[in-house]
Formats: C-alpha cells, structure tokens, sequence
C-alpha cells in the first residue's frame, strides 16, 4: 500500500488522515484500510463533547511517540491528525504496522 497517499508532511508536522471508531470496547490503532486510505483508530469514549477526540489525540501521540491534535474533522468519523513528527519517523512507524498480518 502506497502509505504516502494519506501521511502528509506540513511545517507544524506530518497529518495523518483517519477513521475512527468511537465507543468501542478497546482503544487502539487497530490498522490501515487500504480501500478509505487511512489509519483505523478505536476509542472507547463516545462521541459526546469532543470526549473521541481526546482520546484520539492519546492514542495517535501514543502509537507514534509525539504530540498529535485533530485538525479537520472534529464531529466526523474521517479525521486528520497533525503529528507532531516527521514524515520520515510517521512513515516508519505506519510501515511497520502495514507488516503485520
């Protein structure tokens, strides 16, 4: 998968285009879906007073070691998420994650 397509680097950081998965029984970032082009995140918190978006920002800083904010998308299921990294780092970290079974 071309990880390019939906990882882009801007002065403040890399964006990482998402869906989410708000209320579900584990939060994690589960993988890529390579139909949507974008990172899968699950959050337990609903999407209730921005509680998903919160809980997005830790688990993406989490998963790729550095600050993360949602920047397009805040009452959608398809978000973007600067990070606070370089494209280099967050293209790393998504092709190990692309390795996996």
């Amino acid at each position: 998968m071309d990880l390019s397509s939906f990882i882009r680097e801007t002065p403040l950081g890399t964006e990482v285009d998402l869906v989410v998965s708000p209320s579900s029984p584990k939060s994690e970032v589960q993988g890529l879906d390579r139909w949507r082009k974008r990172l899968v995140v699950k959050v337990r918190a609903p999407p209730e007073k921005g509680e998903a978006n919160d809980e997005v920002e830790s688990v993406v800083s989490g998963f790729f070691g550095a600050e993360a904010e949602v920047v397009r998308g805040h009452t959608s299921r398809m978000k973007t998420v600067l990070v606070r990294t370089t494209r280099q780092s967050a293209l790393a970290t998504l092709e190990g994650l692309d390795a996996r079974p």
